[in-house]
């Protein structure tokens, strides 16, 4: 797993925090100094953080499981949705709804009404509707898929949280410590680091941080998916041998008692 340098750290401004009258005390040992008025987040420690998120990331998405991605802030929110995507996991750019996780049986029965309104597209029930009514069930669909983004792919809760800035996602935090699941998240001067698993002392508010911070966890994860594909192909290669072998056992068995008779 590449390490980022510290100088492309520095060129995405990853260093700026908040203004120091707005910082949360938890974060001093990760704040270098400060320059008028500002804190400047030691990019040091931020490297080792990273590489230390990557890891156990790179660790959930070998197993197969599945990691919701939290951004709904308008810096973040594109970057992550074009960025997460492809790598099939759940990623929710446009509003938490409270429950999410907490919820979850209540979100599920909102997603199988999805599913119920993709049928009737299909099985000709939209046909036998009015066009008021097509089109107040299509912008029902609508506002319910905004909503949860890419969650509704979920089927089970998902085995971890990353999150841009927890102190927007305060609500997705405290469901995620409820619920003991695994949490990752760029921590800018003014939130809490000791509320996450894997904290990554970062500026959240920088499109350019956000972006460089992100394709590293992308990165682990991809690495995590061709491992498994990997280790999959050698279980069934393994697997494929052994049954050679004992095809090739029966068979020199079968002709040593044809001998014997």
């Amino acid at each position: 797993m590449a390490r980022l340098e510290f100088k492309q750290l520095l060129d995405a401004g990853v260093h700026f925090g908040h203004l120091k009258r707005k910082w949360n005390p938890n974060m001093a040992p990760y704040i270098f100094d400060e320059k008028k008025g500002i804190h400047i987040i030691d990019l040091n420690k931020t490297a080792v953080k990273l590489e230390e998120a990557a890891a156990a990331m790179k660790n959930i998405a070998r197993g197969g499981k599945k990691v919701l991605f939290v951004a709904t802030k308008k810096q973040a929110k594109d970057i992550v949705a074009e960025k997460v995507k492809p790598t099939g996991m759940p990623f929710v750019t446009e509003r938490w709804s409270g429950g999410m996780l907490t919820n979850f049986g209540t979100i599920r029965r909102t997603i199988k009404k999805m599913a119920t309104i993709d049928r009737m597209k299909t099985d000709g029930t939209f046909d036998n509707m009015s066009k008021r009514e097509r089109l107040q069930v299509s912008r029902q669909r609508e506002k319910m898929e905004k909503n949860l983004g890419s969650i509704a792919e979920l089927t089970r809760l998902p085995s971890a949280l990353f999150i841009v800035d927890i102190t927007k996602e305060h609500i997705a935090v405290a469901e995620a410590r409820k619920l003991n699941i695994p949490t990752f998240a760029m921590v800018d001067t003014n939130s809490d680091p000791t509320l996450v698993d894997f904290p990554i002392p970062a500026n959240d508010d920088a499109t350019k941080s956000i972006e460089l911070i992100v394709d590293v966890m992308i990165a682990a994860i991809n690495e995590g998916i061709e491992e498994r594909k990997n280790d999959k192909t050698a279980v069934d290669e393994a697997d494929g041998e052994e049954g050679e072998e004992g095809a090739a056992e029966v068979e020199a068995g079968t002709e040593t008692s044809e001998e014997n008779n």
